[in-house]
């Protein structure tokens, strides 16, 4: 199997090329070659430069800043491996976890799989409790308009197989953090037409993960406002899309 990690960047110089060093040291059993395409969104504060000195990777540059959904839609429309991982660029996962993270797809049982920061006995960095309160909002909401029964539906860590992927690229609308309401809807209410007509809706897995958050004097950009957004996001591609 091909492996395609796509890393949005938007201002990461301090975290970019240890990342970058991190995903192209890991190996996965299963996975024969590994592509890294770093969709570098209008950075200005040197992260650009950095990546055009590393060696070994893809990369597509925005003019202008797009947001983490503009990003990854890019990275999507530009994977060609037989799976497709989201990975950020600020060292909050740890890309060590790969193979955790894609063997229920490499063994043949999932389709999709979320990495669970809320499930699982691996580190988690203590930071903000209104962070905390909102993910399980944002989720439980989001479960209850697809049925699904997440943990962590904000998670980064989100890996698909091609065929999911194709379902869904060229339809995403999302520029900022409401791609992943929007990507856990379009996955909810997907699937693949089999021999004789029958709809197969994909399988989704989840494992846990461990989390090293960081703090907006390290350079978190999520804010409030993002999460106020992703209650209309929700809505709107579960009910109006």
């Amino acid at each position: 199997m091909k492996l395609s990690v796509i890393i949005p960047a938007y201002n990461e110089k301090e975290t970019i090329e240890t990342l970058l060093r991190l995903v192209r040291g890991v190996s996965v059993h299963g996975v024969r070659t590994k592509e890294i395409i770093v969709v570098d969104d209008g950075s200005t504060d040197g992260t650009r430069e950095i990546l055009e000195r590393i060696e070994g990777i893809r990369i597509i540059l925005h003019d202008k800043n797009q947001g983490k959904g503009g990003a990854l839609k890019t990275g999507f429309q530009a994977a060609n491996g037989d799976i497709v991982l989201i990975q950020d660029a600020d060292l909050e996962y740890d890309p060590n976890e790969y193979s955790r993270l894609l063997s229920p797809i490499i063994s043949g049982h999932a389709d999709v799989v979320y990495g669970s920061r809320f499930i699982g006995r691996d580190p988690h960095r203590v930071l903000y409790i209104w962070h905390y309160l909102a993910n399980k909002f944002l989720t439980m909401l989001s479960n209850i308009f697809t049925g699904l029964n997440l943990s962590d539906m904000e998670t980064c860590y989100k890996a698909f197989r091609k065929e999911v992927v194709d379902s869904f690229k060229d339809t995403l609308e999302s520029k900022k953090f409401g791609i992943e309401p929007e990507l856990t809807a379009k996955i909810a209410h997907g699937g693949t037409v089999l021999s004789g007509g029958y709809r197969r809706r994909w399988r989704i897995y989840e494992v846990g993960i461990s989390y090293y958050g960081r703090t907006y004097e390290e350079g978190k950009k999520i804010n409030w406002k993002d999460g106020f957004a992703a209650i209309w996001h929700i809505i709107k591609f579960n009910l109006l899309s």
